[in-house]
Order: C-alpha cells, then sequence, then structure tokens
C-alpha cells in the first residue's frame, strides 16, 4: 500500500507553467530548511543555494539559460552548489589546509548539492508548488557565477524554477524498471523490446508533435520520431566543452 510520500513521489512532473504570486520568505525558508536534512557525506554539508526573486536578475538568468521563460515568470529560482568554501573557513579556524585537488572533493559537493536539491523539490511539492530543473545554468557558468557573486570553491550545479502551477501538470513515462533494476549484478543484455515499448509510450505524451525521420539505413522509409530519436541525438552531441576548464577555475582541482 502506497504511502502519501510515495504517491507524491510518483506524481512528480516538471512545472513550466507558473503563477506569478510571490512566494513568501517563510516559505522559501521552510523549502530550505528542508532540504538540509537530506543526506551528505560525512555530515560536511558542501553546499549552498542563492534563492532570486529579483525579477531583474531571474531576467539575466533567464537569458544564460537558453532563454527558458518560465525562468522569468516563476517567482523563485533556486541556484544549487557545490560549495568547498565553507570548509575554508573551517579549516582556518582549526589551523589546517583544506586540499581541494582532487575529483573526489568535487564529486561528494555535487551530490551533497544534488541531494539536497532533490529534498528543496519534495518539499515544494508537498505544499502543492511546482519544480522545474534547470540544467541550462550550466551553459555559461562563469556568468552565473559573476552574476550571483559565487568565490572561489563554489560552483552551480544545478538550477530551479519554483512557484504555483498555472496549470495541470502532465507526467511523463519513465522507463520500465525492468530496464534499469539490476540485481546481484549489471545485467548487459539490453532488452531492445522494453525500449520501444517505452519510446512509443513517450509518442503517445504528445511532447515530440508527430515529427518523423528516416529510419537509419534506408530509403526514404520515415519513422515517428520518438525517445529513441530524441536520446540518441543528444546524447551523439558535444554538450558543454568548457566545463571541465570552468571548474578548474573556481578551484577545482580534478586530478
Amino acid at each position: 500500500m502506497k504511502t502519501r510520500i510515495l504517491d507524491l513521489i510518483h506524481a512528480h512532473a516538471s512545472c513550466r507553467n507558473y503563477k506569478t504570486d510571490p512566494l513568501s520568505v517563510d516559505l522559501i525558508e521552510t523549502i530550505i530548511s528542508a532540504s538540509q536534512c537530506a543526506s551528505t557525506s560525512s555530515n560536511l554539508q558542501t553546499y549552498s543555494v542563492v534563492a532570486t526573486t529579483d525579477p531583474d536578475v531571474r531576467e539575466k538568468l533567464t537569458q544564460i539559460c537558453s532563454n527558458q521563460n518560465h525562468i522569468r515568470i516563476a517567482p523563485l529560482f533556486l541556484t544549487w552548489c557545490a560549495d568547498l568554501a565553507r570548509l575554508q573557513t573551517v579549516c582556518q579556524m582549526r589551523g589546517y589546509e583544506q586540499n581541494t585537488d582532487y575529483l573526489e572533493n568535487f564529486l561528494m559537493a555535487a551530490v551533497d548539492a544534488s541531494l539536497a536539491a532533490q529534498t528543496a523539490a519534495l518539499a515544494a511539492e508537498s505544499i502543492g508548488l511546482g519544480i522545474c530543473y534547470i540544467g541550462s545554468l550550466r551553459n555559461n557558468p562563469r556568468e552565473v557565477i559573476k552574476l550571483l557573486d559565487l568565490p572561489d570553491l563554489v560552483f552551480p550545479i544545478t538550477g530551479m524554477t519554483v512557484g504555483w502551477p498555472a496549470a495541470e501538470l502532465k507526467l511523463r513515462p519513465r522507463l520500465p524498471l525492468k530496464t534499469i533494476l539490476h540485481y546481484e549484478k549489471y545485467n548487459q543484455s539490453q532488452d531492445e523490446t522494453s525500449l520501444i515499448e517505452y519510446d512509443q509510450a513517450m509518442m503517445e505524451t504528445g511532447i515530440y508533435r508527430n515529427r518523423q525521420v528516416p529510419i537509419p539505413g534506408s530509403d526514404p522509409v520515415i519513422q515517428n520520431y520518438g525517445w529513441l530519436e530524441h536520446t540518441a541525438r543528444r546524447v551523439s552531441q558535444v554538450v558543454r566543452p568548457n566545463l571541465r576548464k570552468e571548474i578548474e577555475e573556481q578551484g577545482f582541482g580534478l586530478k
């Protein structure tokens, strides 16, 4: 029997259509306080979040993040950051020097930030708010760092719009459980039938607007554009090639 929290999790859908009603400071702090209950590596809590409500700053973030209109409209934008700067202070207070030379340090902070963000998402949705993650925040992290005055050893991992939904949210199907769940050892035999069925389920949502594309190796047979085509195209492209350099410029070593 499902509990309320499971119902809430299964009801998740990204929100890209918001009312402009502002969120109170108390409500924002309730969400962020909940995020602090997320698991964190060794209780180091290597993350921070910048809450942006100023319309002018949200407009600038909109331009940085591929001009997504819901960033402009949503009353709150959260920038979740990997943060080792706070530990610099801790080390100085105790006479140590923090080692930030290795990939593990950045990965730990990125995971901490992600866990906190997802906990905040659940907290917001439990109140009736909608959220949407904004990965395009990493399109130009230098501009985000400058805009939000992020110091060395703080790096923006993901953004999140938050607000009251202005329309009913549409759930998207997920991959069949058997494609992602492996017992004891990884099952390297990909079930193409399950992927094809999922492709069809995604097309039925209407998200791809009945687009069509040629079948690979065929002439001139075409097929519907779906999750398989969309995903294969996406992962075959070079995305954010300067990200490593930008992370290192913020003081994170990636040895």
